[in-house]
């Protein structure tokens, strides 16, 4: 049976060109348009589609107001289409902090091509988000977020994020281990992962951090802006020449290579730019990842989260083969368990944690850092 999905645009236009794309799909089918974000409220709960596509500007409700009411009615998985400008970004990040899961560009002259390679990625988005339906609907809880001046997440944030309980983890400490890096590499659902996890870490937090997310180069400063705000740590968008220092974690631009270089003493940041077809990602997690394995060899703590694909799996691999630690997010708590089960199978990783767990068991296992 194909999953149901139900369009979400105020564009005529990008309704049926979205539709047609998802309806080439055997494993998809578009059971209905709404035109705005009242009517997208309304078709969820009477229609209770498997995935929503939804626009951030339109009018009578928009895409963040409607994901909020729709998470708090009837929680569905929700891809975004966001416009590749500063304000387009700072809106897609609203609406994944309301409960949408994932966001794809929206660019019309792609939409309105026919793009093959545009058509596939949304298919493959969309049918990921349907599969994770399965999973939200058995999931009852979940944490999110600690703001620097509010302690509570919105509710209906919470209802989307099929993330367990948080329990201690059992593994073990090695405090034996002197790190120097702590390194995470994250795609579909990084976000709010990245958020989940950062907000907890202390403004003492003795390691620099490098952290690599899929996004495109309009988000990465908007969201680096936006982790500095909510977490104690600083956090910023990584720029050539940066110097790697304790309790700040640089964050890959969009669009670009985030590589790590320098002597024992002066670990800096190399960002490269990046017109190659080679490499599907930009950035890329291997690269970040296997540039700090050459640098910091094996004191790293190397994470990977949620995300589609195995980004991250030769990277990591290096990494290990140097002699550092390679952790992954667990099955039931990922939005796509597509990376970090990359580097379970290939036996990169030591340890699988819950995403509400990480935070603390970090913070143990660096405690030599």
């Amino acid at each position: 049976m194909a999953y149901k999905v139900l369009v979400v645009d105020d564009s005529s236009f990008f309704r049926r060109r979205v539709s047609d794309i998802l309806n080439n799909e055997a494993n998809l089918e578009v059971i209905d348009v709404a035109v705005n974000g009242k009517d997208a409220v309304e078709k969820a709960i009477t229609l209770k589609p498997d995935v929503i596509t939804m626009d951030i500007e339109m009018p009578v409700l928009n895409g963040i107001e409607a994901v909020k009411q729709i998470m708090a009615q009837s929680p569905t998985p929700i891809l975004m289409f966001s416009s590749l400008t500063h304000q387009g970004a700072k809106a897609t990040l609203d609406a994944l902090d309301a409960g949408a899961l994932d966001f794809l560009p929206k660019k019309f002259n792609e939409i309105a091509a026919n793009n093959d390679d545009a058509g596939s990625l949304l298919r493959q988005r969309v049918l990921q988000l349907a599969r994770r339906r399965i999973s939200m609907r058995r999931s009852t809880t979940s944490g999110i977020v600690t703001r620097k001046s509010q302690a509570s997440q919105t509710p209906t944030a919470s209802k989307i994020r099929p993330v367990q309980p948080s329990t201690p983890s059992k593994h073990r400490v090695k405090t034996d281990k002197h790190y120097k890096l702590l390194a995470i590499g994250t795609s579909t659902g990084g976000p709010i992962a990245l958020q989940t996890i950062l907000t907890k870490l202390p403004k003492s937090y003795p390691l620099p951090i490098i952290l690599v997310q899929h996004m495109p180069a309009a988000f990465t400063a908007a969201f680096a802006n936006r982790l500095n705000n909510l977490c104690q740590i600083d956090i910023k968008e990584a720029a050539d020449g940066d110097l790697l220092k304790p309790g700040c974690a640089y964050l890959a631009p969009g669009g670009k290579q985030m590589i790590i270089t320098g002597t024992e003493s002066a670990k800096k940041i190399k960002i490269l730019e990046d017109d190659s077809e080679r490499l599907t990602y930009k950035p890329s997690v291997d690269i970040s990842f296997g540039s700090a394995a050459k640098v910091y060899q094996g004191d790293v703590l190397g994470v990977i989260l949620t995300g589609m694909g195995h980004d991250g799996r030769e990277g990591a691999r290096m990494l290990k083969s140097k002699g550092a630690t390679i952790w992954a997010q667990d099955e039931e708590s990922c939005v796509v368990y597509g990376m970090p089960q990359a580097v379970t199978i290939a036996g990169v990783s030591e340890l699988s944690l819950p995403l509400n767990d990480f935070s603390e068991a970090i913070i143990k296992e660096t405690a030599n850092g």
